[in-house]
């Protein structure tokens, strides 16, 4: 329980902070930066809508969360704690890295990476199983998100003849948003589990988690939102609103069955797989490429460095 994080060591519950700024930096851009070019959805009112759903909705379902926890490795054990921030080191390293040689990739593959390779360093309980499903399910969330907003963009060129699009832009963002704080934004919340020892989803933990998330968002929206709205393809507010529609619809159905899925890159494949509806000729194909290749570089990286960093750590305490 809650109480129990008295005898933890304090650097783990401050990496987790740091985790969920960061996080707030990398993904609260992001998921804003589809929709800018619509005046439907404010930032202002944007950042505040993912703030209170990443708050809320782990209340109702935290098994994404659990998954992290508990199923990928079992970090719910005394060495839990000094794995999960070398898991979390190694991922901001990689990402850091990457993101400054112009290589923009997802935090979720590098700290699934991370706690995949720290769990072995460390000599926790792996699951292969688990491993290879979360690897499955990132490899096919772009393809499964650019099909949902090929689909989705062909029915919004129907129903929006005559406006109405930024409703359909309001719709779009609450289903993106509350399948981000249903999948993607639990990391967050796993990492204070792993610290502070409880396997519910206590409010005062949710809260805290969303308010670190927003100061990040708020600092990193900037930038972040150049990478999506403008690096991939040539876009117009009705692939925004396609993209949110296709990732939030697929984030939401890899919730449902506990896996973690990174938003950013259903949100990237959205964009694709609008874009091409219309012409391919919109997709910047070469920074599509560069984004596909930090993605499949970014988990196995992380997973490395986070096991001999681990191995390296269990030596030295051990």
């Amino acid at each position: 329980m809650v109480a129990g994080w008295v005898g933890r060591v304090p650097w783990e519950v401050v990496v987790a902070g740091l985790f969920a700024v960061v996080a707030g930096m990398n993904d609260g851009g992001a998921l804003l930066a589809t929709g800018l070019k619509l005046p439907s959805v404010r930032p202002v009112t944007g950042i505040l809508t993912l703030v209170l759903l990443v708050a809320l909705v782990p209340l109702v379902t935290h098994q994404v969360a659990l998954t992290f926890v508990t199923r990928l490795a079992t970090f719910d054990s005394p060495d839990g704690g000094p794995a999960m921030t070398v898991a979390v080191l190694a991922a901001l390293t990689v990402v850091t890295v990457l993101s400054s040689r112009g290589w923009p990739t997802s935090l979720t593959l590098a700290i699934v990476g991370g706690l995949t390779g720290a769990g072995l360093g460390w000599g926790l309980p792996v699951s292969p199983g688990w491993v290879a499903l979360v690897l499955l399910v990132g490899v096919v969330s772009p393809v499964v998100g650019g099909s949902a907003a090929w689909l989705a963009i062909r029915l919004l060129v129907g129903v929006t003849r005559n406006g109405g699009l930024p409703r359909w832009h309001v719709a779009a963002f609450a289903v993106q948003s509350v399948a981000y704080a249903a999948n993607d934004g639990q990391k967050m919340l796993a990492l204070f589990m792993i610290a502070l020892g409880f396997s519910d989803a206590p409010l005062t933990w949710t809260a805290l988690v969303a308010g670190l998330f927003a100061l990040g968002a708020l600092y990193g929206m900037p930038k972040a939102g150049r990478v999506l709205s403008y690096g991939i393809i040539a876009s117009r507010p009705l692939h925004g609103v396609a993209a949110e529609l296709g990732a939030g619809l697929t984030v939401l159905a890899c919730a449902a069955i506990g896996t973690p899925v990174s938003m950013t890159q259903a949100i990237a494949g959205g964009l694709i797989g609008a874009g091409i509806a219309q012409s391919s000729g919109r997709v910047r194909w070469y920074a599509a490429a560069r984004i596909v290749l930090a993605w499949l570089v970014t988990l196995p990286v992380a997973l490395v460095v986070a096991a001999v960093a681990a191995l390296v750590g269990r030596e030295l305490t051990g």
